[in-house]
């Protein structure tokens, strides 16, 4: 039996486009989804945070990723089955990361999603009426269309080119570092190529673009994406305690927090712990390395391409890029030089929410689908001590770029 290629409209990578311009035409229509950042000390404060209008963003993330479903495979009625479940355990993780202890410490609602899942899928196990609406690549893709619109340039540039230079630097020598090392310990080059995106540039979102640009293995992904949230919870602990056992200046701290850690908010909540210093130029230094995701899938699509093919053609390197990537940049641009800087600033918190809607159930999907054995054993472990010291040469590299770069040794620090 043959099947029909499916039109390129309706491409998973193309679909999270549509989807992700939906969303972002919702919220400058108006649209104003409710907060998914609770904030809680006790239990009694529970209840009281737990809005009606909960619902409403249920049934706006339900309709609009009903919509890629339909146009991606049909299975509305199956995905409906199990969205209710995948979206109740993004609100948990949600809840689970605003308590007061959690907050103060940086452990973001991503790990809370990602262990909600591991502790059904390794307890449990997954259920079949739950699968169809587990969708990792689906959620997450929409969201970093999203987060692109959040995303603007000016702010970048406010830290002028000391930034941009500390996150050209991290990017280029830990990527070629940790591809060294993957390789040095026997992994193929599609393990390497998404173990050394995620650790170079911003985790989880990095390697989602690497595997669209390769072409790779959806196992590998899920493994990479799982490890690199386990990793990122004794992160979040040490580096500021180190910070502060050391007395590390603010600057170089916000820096070497900012070029480190995985996501941005991770970063602005290690950097409150430090100074408004440090979670000023840790942000900027993240939104950075941010930008460049867009740069190293184009690059990786080339030099995959040249490197499969021994033709890096134009029609080649277009098949092997990851389309949602331009979805990403357009959002960027969108709101960076179109919308008005009142009008970007007003969306952002929507933005943000409907961003944290749809990462949360992807970080759930992908402990749906990810046993705790499997992170030890695949590859007798060597998938794991890669990431391990390539993260930790990543920590040591950054933190000499950060003192040379924000020390005041090299240049000029401006205030922040």
């Amino acid at each position: 039996m043959t099947h029909t290629p499916r039109a390129w409209w309706r491409t998973e990578d193309w679909v999270v486009v549509w989807i992700g311009l939906l969303a972002l035409a919702a919220v400058l229509l108006g649209y104003k989804p409710v907060s998914l950042a609770f904030k809680w000390k006790s239990l009694a404060q529970v209840p009281a945070l737990l809005s009606p209008r909960l619902f409403e963003l249920a049934a706006a993330g339900w309709a609009l990723s009903a919509l890629g479903v339909w146009l991606l495979d049909g299975r509305i009625g199956a995905f409906s089955r199990g969205f209710p479940a995948v979206f109740l355990l993004g609100v948990v993780a949600h809840l689970l990361a605003g308590q007061s202890t959690a907050s103060s410490w940086g452990i973001e609602f991503v790990i809370f999603a990602l262990a909600a899942g591991l502790l059904v899928s390794n307890t449990l196990g997954t259920p079949a009426w739950l699968l169809p609406a587990v969708r990792a690549e689906f959620y997450i893709k929409t969201g970093i269309i999203l987060m692109g619109a959040t995303i603007i340039f000016s702010e970048i540039l406010q830290a002028g080119a000391l930034g941009i230079l500390q996150s050209v630097l991290v990017v280029t020598v830990v990527w070629y570092f940790s591809f060294w090392l993957a390789k040095r310990l026997r992994l193929d080059d599609e393990f390497a190529a998404m173990l050394s995106t995620a650790v170079s540039i911003c985790g989880v979102s990095a390697a989602i673009a690497a595997c669209g640009a390769i072409q790779g293995d959806r196992r590998k992904l899920s493994y990479v994406t799982s490890i690199v949230l386990i990793v990122a919870v004794p992160m979040i602990v040490i580096q500021p305690w180190l910070i502060r056992t050391f007395a590390i200046p603010d600057a170089v701290a916000g820096a070497w927090l900012g070029g480190t850690l995985d996501t941005t908010g991770s970063v602005v909540a290690a950097g409150e712990l430090i100074s408004e210093t440090a979670t000023k130029v840790g942000t900027i230094v993240k939104f950075s390395q941010n930008v460049l995701i867009g740069l190293a899938a184009f690059l990786l699509s080339l030099w995959w391409s040249a490197r499969s093919t021994q033709s890096a053609s134009p029609s080649v390197i277009w098949e092997r890029f990851p389309k949602f990537v331009l979805g990403f940049v357009a959002a960027s641009l969108f709101a960076s030089f179109v919308l008005l800087p009142a009008t970007a600033a007003q969306a952002k918190p929507a933005l943000t929410s409907l961003r944290n809607m749809w990462f949360a159930m992807a970080f759930v999907s992908i402990g749906l689908e990810t046993k705790f054995t499997d992170l030890l054993t695949t590859e007798q472990g060597r998938p794991f001590w890669s990431f391990l010291g390539a993260q930790t040469f990543n920590a040591i590299w950054t933190l000499l770029l950060a003192w040379l770069i924000f020390g005041g040794i090299l240049f000029d620090v401006p205030k922040f």
